[in-house]
Parts: structure tokens; sequence; C-alpha cells
């Protein structure tokens, strides 16, 4: 039966509380008690949720991020644990007509009594559990969750399974990948109640579900359609109103609602006149409308439901063109340059992540100018405060559905788990204005064809375990991407790998050969794909998070317990293979962590400029890896205590919207200037080549135009006509309110003079204000303190005669003490 609508009203109303009438939620936080499954020996009778075991033996156990503690520690995993609490109902909530109980999130193997009753298996730690427990519920109530390690279990899928699958046990098991160890993470495999836990009390029904999907933008008006899914099907006459920030509109059900059992879902039209659209911060606004969805029968509410979201457009433009296949997006109908990095869980034990913890992670991604996140597929599905803070922020998110490194198992039990997943996930996210791309897996299709997982196999093993990759993310996931939300859907990132040559020309890519294969720097230059979706470089941790590791709080790069947090089997020796060719080294630690940094930020930036440089043949550059999720030697930007490392501050300057970059090839000097912004930009233009005490060797200037969404060859000029002699002179450009200060040669080529640094630092409201000078050109200023806190810049160049004014931002009471390091001092 077609459902007629009839708007009746649009007014006005004045913002008010939110209110559910009909419905009652009781979180059990508090008062649960954990017990060793083994003895019934009580760990703790204060633990609350969400929890995980690791985090609740910490008082009893030596850190695990702390020294090698980490390795004694394994057999926590290995055991059998159980939470229980008693909660208490009133007679009111007794009598409602439905009473469920919801796990947001339990990891992994459990089984659920409540008053003597199992009630619930689990077997996914990315699903959400919902029983009516109405029939088992007193006002005094017993509920025990009894948590399985997941180590036997996986032993028993793996031997049921015909044949062995890459890469070890950890695949039959859906829980975050990186818990059984990776490159940069310990072994962790977390066990508990990781998400919140809540009784639901209502009568008749609740909303249990609203999309906000957008049809069209035409005329400065949005066309969208609010999907409704009440908790059961009703034939009463409804009545919808839908509060768009303070317009409401109001819609009467003139025919009885029609609905099947599986269905309980209504569609209501609406417009939204003079939309203000939802834009990457970098570029826009991300305005946010406030949308509230209330249902009323016979005049009374019975349910409303808040939720924000922004009106806008995002597509993934992956066609043929000249050069191979496109890989770019569009934001509002605009090609827009995605500037970001690959984002890993905050934690190996995610009941330690704060909402402060979001909020300073992703303020410290705003800040360096970055407009996109891949969150990786060996992780979690983010809590919705990283969702909404994206939101927020104006930062677009490419999702990864949670599948990383390896293949994975077909039988019925598990595709059947994957599918709930994947339809809970996106339906949880799809109202996400941030949510840009939906993404298979990380790297399973490559290793697949490029690692040597199909060697030793039979044509029907190979068969076999590709149908089941075929069968999850050639036919579930485009399905249910398709049929959920309007996002677009990419198999597997990258599409090809490095070791197939149309990385460069097709979809986006992962090249690990810097790094991985030690190919020098200069390889980023030299082949530029078109969305680059990872690469990286390590390098040491700040100062902090060395003397954390090590027991006896030095910074000793060479002891056993830093040797534990290295967890790439080659990466020292890479990171001084990569330093002997582009930079002195330092024989002392805290110089080699210094200069460490320095290599990072140094190779990186020449990829990410060269990306740039490159727009719109290249649309995106998402580096490898944003943070840390234990103190780690490790690719990460920003370390485990929040520490930017040089290659966050570098970043800042690489992701601005007019960008300047200088490159030499075969002796002339290209300087381009990228837009990144919405107009052209019309401004002088000055270059200055000096030595290293200021005296000026070369100067031009002149007006240019950096038309709007475009990189431009600004200047050239042949340095060999110059004759200079590029180890004792740095170049300064200027454009529009943009400038850098550079350098022509690898560092170590360098006669940097001795410096002579000083500073005044004056107390501020923020905390300190310095003001730094040098009588020559020092390179890499790097300022650090005995006192918590941040530098408002940092690892910079200074130019001879100029004053440097950077803040540094502390809560502490005590007064900090300065240092600093430079490349000239080394």
């Amino acid at each position: 039966m077609r459902i007629s609508l009839f708007v009746i009203l649009a007014i006005l109303l004045s913002s008010c509380k939110e209110k559910r009438p009909n419905l009652e939620n009781q979180y059990l936080e508090n008062n649960w008690l954990l017990h060793k499954a083994v003895d019934y020996s009580l760990i703790s009778d204060s633990v609350s949720i969400p929890s995980t075991v690791h985090n609740e033996l910490l008082p009893f156990i030596k850190h695990p991020f702390k020294g090698t503690n980490e390795d004694s520690l394994q057999w926590i995993t290995e055991e059998n644990w159980i939470y229980e609490t008693v909660f208490t109902l009133d007679e009111e909530t007794l009598a409602k007509e439905h009473i469920t109980l919801n796990f947001e999130g339990i990891d992994t193997y459990a089984s659920i009594e409540l008053n003597g009753n199992e009630i619930l298996e689990t077997d996914n730690a990315f699903l959400t559990w919902k029983k009516d427990v109405k029939p088992f519920l007193e006002e005094e109530n017993e509920l025990v969750v009894s948590i399985k390690s997941p180590l036997e279990i996986e032993a028993q899928k793996a031997a049921a399974n015909a044949y062995t699958l890459p890469e070890g046990n950890r695949v039959y098991t859906r829980k975050a990948q990186y818990q059984y160890g990776w490159d940069w993470g310990p072994k962790l495999n977390t066990m508990g109640i990781w998400k919140p836990v809540y009784l639901e009390a209502y009568d008749d029904f609740k909303i249990e579900d609203v999309y906000i999907k957008q049809n069209f933008v035409k005329d400065a008006t949005a066309n969208l359609t609010a999907q409704i899914k009440l908790s059961q099907p009703t034939e009463d006459q409804l009545d919808y109103q839908i509060k768009v920030n303070d317009s409401l509109f109001a819609f009467k059900i003139t025919d009885s609602l029609s609905v099947t059992k599986a269905g309980a879902s209504q569609e209501i039209h609406f417009e939204i006149p003079q939309v203000q659209l939802w834009w990457p911060h970098n570029i826009g606004e991300p305005y946010l409308y406030d949308i509230e969805v209330l249902v009323s029968k016979n005049d009374e509410l019975i349910d409303s439901k808040k939720l924000k979201t922004g009106i806008r457009t995002i597509e993934l433009i992956n066609e043929p063109d000249e050069h191979g296949t496109s890989f770019f997006f569009k934001v509002n109908d605009v090609p827009v340059y995605m500037k970001g990095a690959n984002y890993i869980p905050q934690n190996s034990m995610q009941d330690l992540v704060t909402d402060q913890h979001y909020e300073n992670l992703l303020t410290d991604v705003k800040e360096a100018n970055m407009n996109m996140l891949r969150v990786w597929g060996g992780g979690i599905y983010e809590n919705d405060i990283f969702y909404e803070k994206c939101d927020e922020k104006g930062i677009l998110v490419w999702q990864d559905f949670m599948f990383a490194c390896a293949m994975y198992p077909g039988d019925a039990r598990f595709r059947e788990s994957v599918t709930k997943e994947i339809t809970q996930q996106i339906t949880r996210l799809r109202n996400h204005s941030s949510i840009a791309l939906w993404c298979g897996n990380n790297e399973t299709s490559e290793a697949w064809h490029n690692w040597g997982w199909q060697e030793g196999r039979s044509q029907a093993e190979r068969d076999s375990i590709w149908e089941d990759y075929r069968a999850v993310f050639q036919i579930a996931m485009p399905k249910y991407v398709s049929e959920l939300t309007k996002e677009s859907y990419w198999e597997s990132s990258p599409k090809y790998g490095r070791g197939n040559p149309k990385y460069e020309f097709e979809g986006d890519a992962h090249d690990w050969r810097v790094w991985h294969d030690a190919y020098p720097f200069e390889h980023f230059e030299e082949h530029v794909p078109r969305f680059m979706s990872e690469f990286g470089f390590q390098s040491h941790p700040s100062y902090e998070a060395i003397r954390y590791i090590n027991e006896d709080g030095t910074i000793n790069i060479k002891s056993e317990d830093y040797a534990s947090h290295q967890k790439h089997a080659r990466g020292n020796e890479l990171i001084r293979e990569y330093m002997e060719r582009d930079f002195p080294v330092p024989t002392s630690d805290e110089d080699y962590v210094y200069v460490s940094q320095l290599l990072q930020a140094y190779g990186m930036s020449k990829g990410i400029q060269a990306h740039r440089r490159a727009r719109p043949y290249n649309m995106g550059t998402l580096y490898w890896q944003l943070n840390d999720c234990w103190p780690v030697v490790s690719w990460s930007s920003i370390d485990y205590f929040g520490n930017w490392k040089a290659l966050h501050y570098q970043v800042k300057r690489d992701f601005e919207n007019v960008l300047i970059s200088n490159v030499v090839e075969n002796d002339t000097l290209k300087t381009y200037v990228v837009n990144d912004g919405m107009q052209d930009i019309t401004s002088g233009f000055t270059m200055i080549i000096s030595d290293f005490y200021g005296k000026e060797l070369y100067h031009e200037s002149f007006v240019g135009t950096a038309g709007m969404n475009s990189s431009n060859e600004f200047h050239k000029v042949n340095l060999k006509k110059l004759g200079l002699n590029l180890s004792n002179v740095y170049v300064l450009v200027e454009f529009n309110s943009s400038q850098i200060t550079d350098v022509l040669l690898r560092p170590k080529e360098l006669n940097l003079p001795n410096e002579n640094l000083e500073w005044i630092s004056e107390k501020t409201e923020q905390g300190y204000q310095l003001t730094i000078t040098s009588d020559a050109f020092t390179k890499d200023v790097f300022f650090y303190s005995n006192v918590e806190g941040h530098f408002s810049d940092n690892f910079f160049n200074l130019e001879p005669h100029a004053k440097k004014t950077i803040i540094f931002e502390t809560d502490s009471e005590e007064e900090p003490e300065f240092k600093y390091k430079t490349l000239n001092g080394l």
C-alpha cells in the first residue's frame, strides 16, 4: 500500500532537552567483580565497564608497556575469566512490556547467565548483542559473563579446516587483529566487556534506528528521506515529527501503517530550504544540522531520537583516463585533495581511552591541516565519539572493515557473523557526514597475489580460499554498502601492490619500496601514484616515551628493555642505513633519537610534496601512521604520550592549503605553488638565495596567480649558472602569506656554521612565549623541556638575524627548563 503523507505544520520551536518518555535505560557500569575462572579467585571487586582483563590486573602485574614485561604476561590470554554483578530493578521498570539487555561489545567468546539462566553466547567482539530478558528478571538480579580464552577455540577451528590459512589462527576470531602483535604493536590479546552494558525498558515500541538519507540538493534545497525503523510493527495510526534545528515538520499518516513483522519501517520525505552544506574544514565549514525524530500515538509522545548530520555528497571517482584509472574524491561536486594519515587504535587496552584522548588527537589532526584519516582494518570500528569529533572538525574518514593482511574462513557461521557485523556497523555509522568510503580490507588481495601465499597449494585449495574471499569482499560487502548507505565501496587497499607496475596508474597504492625495500627517499619523487593510501618511515619516539620504556628511566636505545619495543626485525638497521645516506650520524643516544625524527620528517616530506605537486594526477596522500597504541619505535607522527614528533610538525607545514614546494632536477631549482583552496590567489612571489650568514646571492620577485585546486610550476632557475656552492646556502621563498626556508642538498652535505642560538622566555596565560634568534642559519631547531607541554612549532629552520616566536603550552605549576638541539650543533 502506498503511504500518503500530509504536512500539517512547520513552526519554529525553542531548543529543549531530549526526552524519550517511554524508554528507560539502566546502565550496568559499576560494582562488577572479576574472577579468574580456574579457581574462582577474586581479582577485583570494583570493576567498572568498559573493562579489559589486562587493565583490571594492572595493580598486580608488571605494566605490559614497560621494559620486557609484555613477554611474561601472555598467560593472561590463556586463562578464562568471569565478570559478575548484581543489580536491582524497581516495580515500574519490571512492569514495562519490553526489557532488553544490551552488550555493545564483548571481547570475545562469552557465555552469559542471568539469574541462573543461560541467555546468550557471543563470538564476535564487533557485534552489539541484544536479548529479551523480561522473562528472567526479578527485583534483584545476578548477571554473570564467563569469557573464554580465544586461543584454544581458534586452535580447534583451525584443526577443523581442511587447509591452513594465512596468517595464523587470529583469522578465526572476529576481534581486533592488532592484538595478536604487529610490527608496531605488542602481543596483548585482551578479553573483557569492552563496551557499555545496559537494560532498555519500554512499552509499546521504541525507535530502533533513524537514517537520514540524502536524495539530492537542487536550487539550494536539500531533499531528504528519514528512514525510521521501529522495534516492532504496529497497525496504529502514528504521528511523525521531524525537527531540523529549530524548524518542526509534522507528518500525519492518513493510512494505517502497513508493515511486515520483519519490517516495522517508515519513510518520511522532507526538505531543508537554503541548505548549508558540510565541507572538509580546509575548504569550508563542516556545518551540522540538529535533527530529531518524534513519534506519537493518540497525541502521546512514544519515543524520539536525536542526531547530528551534515548535508553533503561524497563520491569516489574511479574512471579510466589517459594515464590509467583515476582515484579521487568529489565533495559536493568539487574534487578535493585528501591530506592525512592512517589511524590505529589509541591503546592496546581500549578501556583506557577516554573522551579527552579522542578530543586531543583529533584536534592535533586538524591543527596539522589534515582532512582525511583512514581507519585501518586491523584495529577496531571506533567509538561513536571518534566519528562525532570528525563530523564536527571536518575530517573525512576512510573506513576499513576490520580485516587485515590475512585470508579468512568461509564456513556458514563465520559468514553469518560477518554479515551481522558489517550491517550493524554500516547502520551505526551511516549518518556521520565524515564517512567518505567503506573499504573491505587492508592488503588482503595484494597479499594473496604477491606475498607467496598461494605457493605449495593445490589449485582446488587456492580456488576454495579465493572463493571465500569473494563471498565476503566482492559479494556481501558491496551489496550491503549499496543497500544501506550512499557512500562508495572499495574492495581492498591497495588495489595493486608494489609488485605490480599498475600500482602507479590505477587506484590507491601502498608504496613500501622506501623502508621495506630500502629504496632511497628520492623514489617517492620518481614514482607518484594516483592516490597514496599508505607509505611510511620509522623514527624513535620522544625522550619521555624512551624513559618510560626503560625500567631505569634512561634514554638508552640499546637496552634490552628498549629492544623489546622495536617490533620490526630490521627497524634499527634501516634507520641507520637511511641516516648514513642523508644525515650526519650522532654518537650519543639523545642526538640519535633527535636525528631519527629529522630523518623521518625529511623522507616523508619528500613524498608528500611530490604527491601534492602532481595534482590532479595524484589526489591524495595518507601516510603511515598517525598514532601509537603503546610506547614504541614506529612510523607514527605522534607518539603514545601525545608528543608531536618532527614528522607531525612537518606535515602541518606540508598540508597547508597553499604549499610552496622546491625540488632540484638536473641542476635546476623548480618551485611549485599548490593551492588546495576554492579561490584563485594572485600575489607577489619572492625567491632569495643567501649564504648561511644572510648575504643575498640571488633575488627574484614577480606577481603570479595560483589557480584554485591546482599545482603550478611558478619559477625555475639553473643553479649551475648561478655558480653557487650549494653546501653553504639556503633558499627563502614567499608567496601570499606562505613562506618556506629550504636547503638544496642532503643535510649531511651542508657546511652548517656553529649556531649561536639565543632566546627570551616570557610567562603567558597558556604557558610561555619563546622568542628565538641566531646570527647564522640554524637547521632543525628542536626545543624540549623537563615539564609536560606542547610547543606550537618545533624542528624548524631559523634564518640569520630573524626572530622566531613559539608558544609552549603547559598546565604545569613547575617553571620549565628549556633546552634545544640543532643539526648545526652535531
